[in-house]
């Protein structure tokens, strides 16, 4: 991953450094460590990230917050549903267990 690509390199030592600890408290969870998995393996909605992690929806929205404010994922609206895709961020998810 090159500076240019990455989210997590700030224009100065400190920005990085405050993108870092974003980064590093979205990864350090286990549910959200499952969350990225069920998005990489196509639960991309709401509803399907429910179903497949068994989580009450505000709950998971609080990971899911979480995990976009740590830069390792992102969201947009497709046919008027919020869908979720992982970032080259979050693709760390394949290395943690």
């Amino acid at each position: 991953m090159s500076q240019k690509d990455s989210k997590t390199i700030g224009k100065s030592i400190e920005e990085t450094r405050q993108y870092h600890i974003q980064y590093l408290r979205a990864i350090n969870y286990s549910i959200r460590r499952k969350i990225l998995r069920s998005i990489r393996n196509g639960n991309v909605c709401i509803k399907n990230l429910q179903a497949s992690t068994g989580l009450d929806p505000d709950i998971l929205n609080w990971h899911l917050n979480l995990l976009e404010y740590g830069f390792c994922i992102e969201k947009e609206i497709k046919k008027g549903k919020i869908v979720y895709r992982i970032t080259q961020e979050g693709e760390i998810v394949d290395y943690l267990k």
